[in-house]
């Protein structure tokens, strides 16, 4: 059987080969029985010889194979699309294709792949004798659905409020690696009461992000009081002062990158790729800030963090504290320069 896994939810991918895996026979004879090859180096000949080997001792063997229709998506260079003509394995999809064709019935082959488009030539080949699964990112209703069932899986009536998971979602986004591991740690920490939305704020990483995006908010429109209150509070979860000064510095070079490149006329989608940020929840706070603030303020507060910074590491003061707070006093005076 010739399977293929394609998505950007690499999640529900791998939940779906282990789905594979458990139906293929014993783990410990699949063991000895499984060739994972790579799909940018594999030739026509290796993937016939691997699916054509008559498995040891087992009823099945199973050949995996990552990376193989990124080999073939027509890529974009300048805005122009790559010619077909130089790259030598423009035509290797059809050799592949056909070594794949025709599988041994002891064979399970599974090919995985990102977000392969439609007009892949290999994915066109193969579409009519495979069974093909698509995982694109959940979102939105669904998202939920799928957080709060992750949730029950706990057993012991774990549970969490409408208010708790409305904020886990909106934190941890779509990417479900994370998403289980933070239910993960909240079923830990709640103990097998009901999840409830303190529990994710202080349980769940992107809490911490949360409140730095309010410090950068309150500093940037001089509101020094809300400022001091927001830091008293990051002191009170256990944060450092040389912690939050990286995380300010990080979160405002952020913004100022996906101002740049706006201004250079980059789509969102290509911003958040070149910053490398998986997370949409703080690639959607660095967007709404960068309308917010000028260039020249977002330089103005960085170059400050730096500073403060590298006074906290030198020892130019004894209290870390202090620093922080004469730093929030000094820019929240300067005044916001908006756009």
């Amino acid at each position: 059987m010739l399977y293929i896994l394609i998505g950007e939810d690499d999640f529900s991918i791998r939940q779906e080969l282990q789905i594979i895996k458990n139906s293929a026979g014993d783990p410990s004879s699949l063991l000895s029985n499984t060739a994972v090859l790579e799909g940018n180096k594999v030739t026509p000949e290796q993937l016939h010889a691997a699916c054509e080997t008559v498995p040891f001792l087992a009823d099945k063997r199973l050949v995996i194979i990552e990376g193989l229709f990124e080999k073939f998506e027509q890529k974009r260079k300048n805005g122009k699309k790559k010619s077909s003509r130089n790259p030598p394995e423009a035509d290797q999809y059809k050799s592949l294709s056909d070594a794949m064709k025709g599988l041994p019935p002891f064979t399970e082959l599974v090919l995985i792949g990102g977000d392969i488009k439609a007009t892949n030539p290999l994915l066109g080949e193969l579409s009519a004798v495979a069974r093909v699964k698509k995982f694109p990112l959940i979102k939105g209703k669904q998202l939920s659905q799928w957080a709060e069932q992750r949730v029950a899986l706990h057993g012991k009536g774990s549970s969490i409020s409408k208010e708790a998971l409305d904020l886990l979602v909106r934190l941890v986004g779509s990417d479900l690696w994370t998403m289980a591991n933070e239910i993960d740690k909240l079923v830990l920490f709640t103990g097998g009461r009901p999840i409830e939305e303190a529990d994710v704020q202080a349980v769940v990483s992107n809490a911490q992000e949360t409140s730095i995006f309010k410090v950068i908010d309150a500093v940037m429109e001089s509101r020094v009081s809300l400022a001091q209150q927001l830091l008293q509070q990051l002191y009170k979860q256990g944060m450092a002062p040389a912690q939050i000064l990286v995380m300010l510095s990080r979160q405002v070079r952020i913004i100022f990158q996906v101002r740049e490149m706006r201004n250079r006329g980059r789509s969102r989608g290509d911003i958040q790729t070149r910053l490398g940020l998986t997370q949409n929840f703080i690639f959607q706070k660095a967007w709404e800030q960068a309308d917010k603030y000028s260039p020249a303020r977002l330089k103005d507060v960085y170059h400050k963090l730096l500073d403060a910074d590298i006074a906290i590491k030198t020892g130019q003061y004894s209290n870390p504290d202090l620093v922080l707070d004469i730093l929030v006093i000094e820019l929240g005076h300067r005044g916001a320069v908006t756009t």
